[in-house]
């Protein structure tokens, strides 16, 4: 898996991109939908093997998932005509679905089930430059994360900042 800061990144520059002048609710819930999908890791404490359905990469990081959670997040917090319960809807779903995108880039783990619970196949991209991010914040500040937080600084951060940055230079470009 991507680092829990790399897909809030990438979760903040999707939501920079379609709604640049979004509050600050908006942002916070695209950072939610893109991190949330990470909390199947309790199946390892209650016994569901990875592999399983429910397992890490499992359910939670299907493009189903994606759109029930962007789904359930616009119902809470998006009380603004059709056409923006949609584009929030969309938003979400795409920080959403981020994570699995970005896990299917790793270098490690038993790849990610987009097609949960309807197919259990597990998928990696065939490019695949994120290394694997350890599990629990002790592994994390350790040698092998040093080598996680350089390769998403490159192959995550530095495009997501890039994306920022223009995103801002456009919608103020457009405002004048």
């Amino acid at each position: 898996m991507a680092s829990i800061f790399s897909h809030a990144i990438v979760a903040l520059a999707t939501g920079k991109v379609i709604k640049p002048k979004a509050n600050m609710k908006f942002f916070a819930c695209c950072i939610l939908c893109a991190v949330f999908p990470d909390a199947d890791v309790v199946a390892f404490k209650v016994g569901i093997p990875y592999e399983h359905v429910f397992g890490h990469r499992g359910f939670s990081h299907s493009v189903l998932f994606a759109a029930l959670l962007g789904l359930i997040m616009s119902l809470l917090f998006c009380k603004n005509s059709s056409t923006q319960f949609l584009l929030y809807w969309f938003v979400l779903f795409l920080c959403t679905i981020s994570h699995a995108i970005l896990d299917a880039m790793t270098n490690g783990g038993l790849g990610v089930a987009f097609f949960a619970p309807f197919d259990n196949a597990r998928y990696f991209f065939g490019f695949r430059p994120i290394q694997v991010s350890p599990i629990g914040i002790a592994s994390f500040f350790s040698e092998r994360g040093w080598r996680v937080i350089k390769s998403e600084l490159l192959w995550i951060w530095a495009p997501a900042i890039v994306v920022i940055i223009l995103s801002s230079i456009f919608s103020r470009r457009n405002k004048g």
